[in-house]
């Protein structure tokens, strides 16, 4: 088949049966591998959608710039959408963007703006989200995505992800199972297959140090998993069963998975490959859950797959905390 546009080329992406690194006989285990969309991820959904709607309506035009805070995936996917509809594009980052990140971001021609001011929460999403609101009330023609609080964040993955998979899974889905940041993807797919399947039950998985659950902040390594806010798009009524994850088991997840199923995903996705293991043990077959696995693993070849990194992720996570003397 031949496409226009890259952006034609956003979905379809395939589920493939975990039958390796979850050999149960009574539970099937599918995953929607997000990391094979162009850009490298689920975001190429919300980009597309979100920009190519401002486009229909008018509010987006041929010269007006967009800007996101953003700490890599979303970032490069807006960059590309921005670059195919004429746009340009202003990437909020921050010193915890990956250098990979940032050279791609370049590369498809992003203006980029750095915070180096840390936020109450100790990370950078405040400052960063006060920074893209800044760019957008400083001029006219400046259009801030904002997909903490973009309905249209969670309407790109219910119109895709939630169609695709009823499309293509014959029979019940027991479970939903995915990582949570701006909760777009999970609160989506969900509520589209919900309309299927009403009984299904929606499992979040979140960083450790994320404070999306009411859970206390500290400090996360891996981009885009876990929120130092709660999404305004955010709906705790909706989400069944919750497993936090720290970042030496997300790394965990992510080498059981290409060991397994020869599958290199990026670091939220072997969260949800180690959450699975302590969930799938409450869960009796049969049964089928559906897992989405957000991108892809080259990205973190120089931290969850580099031992070196996780040796520093433990030893940190170890230390003892400073206890000011007593008076």
């Amino acid at each position: 088949m031949t496409y226009d546009s890259v952006l034609n080329c956003v979905g379809s992406t395939p589920l493939v049966r975990l039958q390796r690194c979850f050999p149960l006989p009574d539970v099937e285990v599918l995953a929607k591998l997000e990391m094979l969309n162009p850009c490298g991820s689920m975001k190429d959904r919300p980009a597309r959608h979100i920009v190519e709607q401002g486009v229909r309506e008018g509010t987006l035009r041929p010269g007006m710039r967009i800007v996101e805070s953003t700490s890599g995936n979303l970032g490069v996917a807006l960059a590309v959408t921005a670059r195919m509809h004429s746009l340009s594009f202003t990437a909020v980052v921050d010193p915890n963007t990956s250098p990979t990140n940032l050279r791609l971001l370049e590369l498809f021609g992003a203006d980029i703006d750095m915070v180096t001011e840390q936020d109450s929460a100790g990370g950078y999403l405040h400052t960063r989200v006060d920074r893209a609101r800044g760019h957008a009330e400083a001029a006219p023609d400046v259009v801030w995505i904002n997909q903490y609080a973009n309905e249209r964040n969670w309407r790109a993955y219910y119109e895709t992800v939630g169609v695709e998979i009823l499309r293509e899974v014959d029979g019940p889905i027991d479970y939903l199972v995915g990582p949570v940041s701006t909760t777009g993807s999970l609160h989506g797919t969900a509520r589209r297959l919900r309309e299927v399947h009403p009984e299904l039950k929606t499992v979040a998985v979140d960083a450790v140090g994320s404070v999306i659950f009411g859970t206390p902040p500290s400090k996360r390594r891996i981009p885009g998993f876990g929120a130092s806010r709660v999404p305004e798009i955010f709906n705790e009524a909706e989400i069944d069963e919750v497993f936090h994850i720290a970042d030496a088991a997300s790394a965990a997840g992510c080498r059981r998975l290409a060991e397994t199923e020869g599958i290199l995903a990026g670091g939220s996705s072997g969260a949800v490959i180690s959450a699975m293991g302590d969930f799938l043990n409450g869960v009796g077959g049969p049964a089928r859950v559906v897992a989405l696995l957000p991108d892809r693993g080259e990205r973190y070849l120089d931290s969850v797959y580099d031992d070196s990194w996780v040796d520093q992720v433990k030893s940190d996570d170890d230390a003892p905390t400073d206890v000011a003397a007593a008076p």
